[in-house]
């Protein structure tokens, strides 16, 4: 038994009934880049995408191709508290978020000064601040004092940029540093979502360039899905971010990618992998979010989606019949939206051979629900 879990990082499809709550009213990722970009996705349309979108009143939805046989889609509203990457996968695996995770427009000085002086360092900023502006901020300075720049944004995140050439900072300096700020949040009961390593290369404004070697130290989330699918003998493998995510906790394998396209062909390859044990494949594909969605660049976002879904064109035809697929996202960051953070929308959900029928505006659990389903004839009823 083997199934395959695909989350677009941020490809929301808008209408979220709490959306004014997160001052994203009216965003709509999906909704808006068919509308403006000359967007056709045939392949996710063929299980379900259009029908989906037409559903939640969406005009400028080109003519849906006739479905697979076994595949179905809905959109799916989040019940946790949150717009962010960490609760999105959270509930995906089956926990819903009641509180949301702390989040702050700056760090006390306090909890600044033991990080401060446990890990060695002085840092600059402390702000809020997108990638991008940081850099153009306080790169030039960062390079000169070897200071690391410490930011976050309306997320659950506390970032860290730092050079990562050895004669400015480092990589594994800047990750070590992570590592102990992840402690020092721990130990103090703070729910920051996510510690990021953030490392950059480049001498001045204009040609600073954030690398791929970025890194999530992310809070140790309670039992999911992923633990009870181990203990029933499944193996968990993660493609992309998705072991930072969960902390490293139920999961078996890691593959750590740079890109969409490095994700795709890692997905290709674990999954003609002859295994023998039941397993489930987790990918997450972050280009979306990370390079179009924060960067307000509606272009790039839409080729994006068309690259995957040429690419899952090709794909989908190796998954068999006993297979279970899914395609879905957790949370929106529509690049025609004001500011630079996530949009609070809903998400499709698209599945081939799903093991039992879905309904409309369930919460993200619903995966979770499936896949258990789906290994329940496994060693251990899951």
């Amino acid at each position: 038994m083997r199934a395959l879990v695909i989350v677009l990082d941020s490809v929301g499809c808008g209408g979220a009934a709490d959306a004014a709550a997160y001052g994203d009213e009216g965003a709509d990722t999906l909704g808006h880049l068919f509308a403006r970009e000359n967007l056709e996705l045939p392949h996710m349309a063929s299980l379900g995408l259009y029908d989906v979108l037409r559903g939640m009143g969406k005009s400028n939805i080109p003519f849906t191709p006739m479905m697979r046989s076994g595949a179905d889609a809905v959109a799916m509203a989040e019940k946790s508290a949150g717009k962010d990457t960490t609760t999105g996968h959270w509930e995906l695996a089956g926990l819903i978020m009641e509180q949301p995770f702390a989040t702050f427009e700056k760090f006390p000085d306090e909890l600044v000064q033991e990080i401060e002086s446990r890990a060695g360092v002085k840092f600059l900023g402390n702000v809020v601040a997108s990638g991008t502006e940081i850099l153009s901020a306080l790169g030039e300075e960062h390079i000169a004092t070897g200071r690391p720049i410490l930011y976050t944004s309306a997320d659950s995140v506390l970032q860290i940029a730092a050079h990562e050439h050895e004669n400015i900072f480092g990589l594994e300096k800047l990750l070590g540093l992570c590592r102990t700020v992840r402690m020092v949040l721990d130990e103090r009961n703070i729910a920051i979502g996510r510690v990021i390593a953030r490392p950059f290369v480049g001498d001045a404004v204009g040609n600073f360039q954030r690398t791929s070697n970025r890194r999530d130290y992310s809070l140790l989330p309670p039992r999911t899905v992923w633990n009870e699918l181990q203990e029933a003998g499944v193996q968990v493998i993660g493609v992309g971010k998705i072991s930072d995510i969960y902390a490293g906790q139920g999961i078996s394998e890691s593959y750590p990618t740079k890109s969409n396209a490095a994700g795709m062909v890692k997905i290709a390859e674990l999954w003609n992998k002859n295994r023998s044990e039941p397993h489930v494949i987790v990918a997450n594909l972050v280009d979306f979010d990370m390079l179009y969605g924060h960067r307000r660049d509606p272009q790039g976002y839409a080729q994006a989606l068309r690259d995957f879904d040429a690419w899952f064109g090709k794909f989908v035809p190796l998954v068999g019949r006993g297979d279970f697929l899914c395609i879905t996202a957790d949370h929106g960051n529509d690049p025609y939206f004001s500011g630079t953070d996530h949009t609070r929308e809903k998400i499709p959900l698209l599945t081939l051979h799903a093991p039992a029928p879905l309904w409309p505006s369930d919460d993200f659990t619903q995966v979770a629900h499936l896949l258990r389903r789906y290994f329940s004839s496994c060693r251990c009823v899951v």
